[in-house]
């Protein structure tokens, strides 16, 4: 890989961290982690194997559904309470949305199975 394309890869990961650290917002922390998914695939995938480009399939896949979660929850939430600030979680059914969207995207051990693999 182009070393001036790892390099930006690598400040992709790093601004994606620090906007998802920072934000206040719903939609600025789901935009943070899609920059940390949309930098991580191709490094995981830069030695052209197989089984690098089934790792990132896999990784995209199970990123996918987790931010899709996380939206979701947002929408719940900001349904219930009218704002889509980050620490106004006062709904039961989006405080679980959320951290199922999170155990996902962590790896945590309910959806661990993907994690070993990549």
């Amino acid at each position: 890989m182009n070393p001036y394309a790892e390099l930006t890869f690598l400040m992709s990961l790093m601004l994606g961290t620090t906007i998802t650290a920072s934000s206040n917002h719903w939609v600025s922390a789901w935009a943070g982690l899609e920059i940390n998914t949309l930098a991580i695939i191709p490094l995981i995938s830069k030695s052209h194997h197989p089984r690098a480009i089934e790792a990132a399939i896999k990784y995209f896949l199970v990123q996918a559904a987790a931010s899709t979660l996380l939206l979701f929850s947002s929408m719940i939430n900001a349904w219930h309470t009218g704002q889509w600030d980050i620490t106004q979680l006062n709904h039961p059914t989006s405080s679980l949305l959320l951290t199922t969207a999170i155990a996902m995207k962590l790896g945590l051990v309910p959806f661990h199975f993907w994690f070993p693999e990549v």
